[in-house]
């Protein structure tokens, strides 16, 4: 199959498809809507289901059905719509339902607007729902890994009985790159058997009941353990991240998502300067990738987070650097996005401070 120019948004429609999704529900909100109306197009044509609900909190209960009965599902929307399903992702969490999420930001506070923002990492990576659990939160930088993100997104949905989150942004989702789909593997390789799904007694000694709710506190506390033990195997196995020009960096950036297109904009524009700017992007946002700042916190001078957000990934970096080096933030909000000359201008104040 050739390379398809493709928006980001429809990349991640169509990896779906091809990594055996049959399932989707949604509800339009910009700015992901190129998702729903791919799916309302491609679905019926591979025999899947496209159902556009009434509301977000409709749709992400339909998630639960249909992952609980054993089937791929995909949710998309954006900021507002996904704290409207924040309840639901709780329950599938503490159901051990697969699924995957996807969230394309935009600006917020409340109703915010349209652009493109990175303000949701809190509620992607903290638990934006009750109760103890997690989401395994992927973000991609480009559309081709947009593709392979959401494909792989699935398999490890499946293995842990987790919902995954693909966390991106206005920018990634309307944007358009080739996309290669050869490196999706195809759906007959990949689906493991679903035992424990409600999918008819069979041969079973008893029904398979899915279900959240436990009033015994002992058993609900086990319950709690055992799911935990399940995100200390994702921190040892899921962490995904990029290290480029860190060797012998005076600073390194560090950004997730389309900010790391931006940080590498910089780090080439800076060697213009003779300053020598290192990046470290975070692709797994959880389990997030404390190993990248171990290597590197002897050798740089400081940390220069970058986010479209008034600073949230930020916290992260600081306990992951642990006070071995200075971290700084620069971010931009409410739909702006941060410039290269501007970037480059902290850095230069940084160095100025700490050199």
């Amino acid at each position: 199959m050739a390379k398809v120019l493709m928006k980001g948004n429809e990349a991640l429609a169509e990896a779906a498809i091809q990594a055996g999704c049959r399932y989707y529900f949604g509800y339009p909100i910009t700015p992901q809507n190129e998702i729903t109306a791919y799916m309302a197009r491609r679905m019926p044509q591979v025999g899947g289901v496209f159902l556009q609900a009434e509301s977000e909190v409709s749709a992400i209960n339909m998630v639960y059905g249909a992952g609980g009965a054993g089937g791929r599902v995909l949710i998309t929307s954006s900021s507002p719509g996904i704290s409207l399903m924040q309840e639901g992702i709780s329950y599938i969490a503490g159901a051990e339902i697969p699924c995957v999420i996807a969230n394309i930001m935009r600006g917020g506070p409340g109703l915010g607007g349209i652009q493109p923002s990175q303000s949701d990492y809190f509620q992607a990576t903290k638990g934006g729902g009750h109760g103890d659990y997690k989401l395994i939160v992927l973000a991609p930088s480009t559309i081709q890994e947009m593709a392979e993100l959401t494909a792989e997104a699935f398999n490890i949905a499946d293995k842990y009985r987790n919902p995954v989150m693909i966390l991106g942004d206005g920018m990634i989702g309307q944007m358009m790159e080739p996309v290669d789909f050869e490196s999706i593997k195809k759906t007959d390789e990949i689906l493991p058997k679903k035992t424990w799904a409600t999918t008819g007694k069979g041969k079973r000694g008893k029904k398979n009941i899915i279900t959240s709710l436990e009033l015994d506190p002992q058993l609900l506390e086990k319950h709690n353990f055992d799911i935990f033990k399940k995100y200390k195997e994702a921190q040892e196995n899921e962490i995904r991240y990029e290290m480029k020009d860190c060797k012998n960096a005076d600073v390194i950036l560090v950004a997730y998502g389309t900010i790391a297109r931006i940080a590498k904009d910089v780090i080439e524009k800076a060697k213009k300067h003779k300053i020598k700017i290192g990046l470290i992007r975070p692709i797994s946002l959880w389990p997030f990738p404390q190993e990248p700042f171990n290597k590197t916190a002897n050798k740089t001078s400081a940390y220069l987070v970058l986010e479209m957000s008034m600073g949230q990934m930020v916290e992260d970096v600081r306990l992951s650097v642990n006070g071995r080096k200075p971290v700084y933030f620069y971010g931009r909000t409410g739909g702006m996005v941060p410039e290269v000359e501007a970037i480059l201008n902290e850095v230069k104040n940084i160095l100025g401070g700490v050199l």
